[in-house]
């Protein structure tokens, strides 16, 4: 067998390590706000077409 203890480890590949992992933290943390505005938003305008409709024709 050839011996590998005087060998170097691989450089980690971009995107590794533990700055990657509190940029997905941040990224999680970004997509969580966005659908729960998103939904409240959604939800809101959905309260509207209602309120509007049952006030159209009194």
């Amino acid at each position: 067998m050839a011996d590998d203890s005087n060998q170097q480890p691989a450089p980690n590949p971009v995107g590794s390590g533990p700055s990657s992992e509190k940029w997905a933290e941040k990224q999680v943390a970004l997509r969580v706000l966005v659908y729960v505005f998103v939904t409240h938003a959604f939800a809101g305008f959905i309260w509207l077409l209602f309120y509007i409709g049952d006030h159209a024709n009194k």
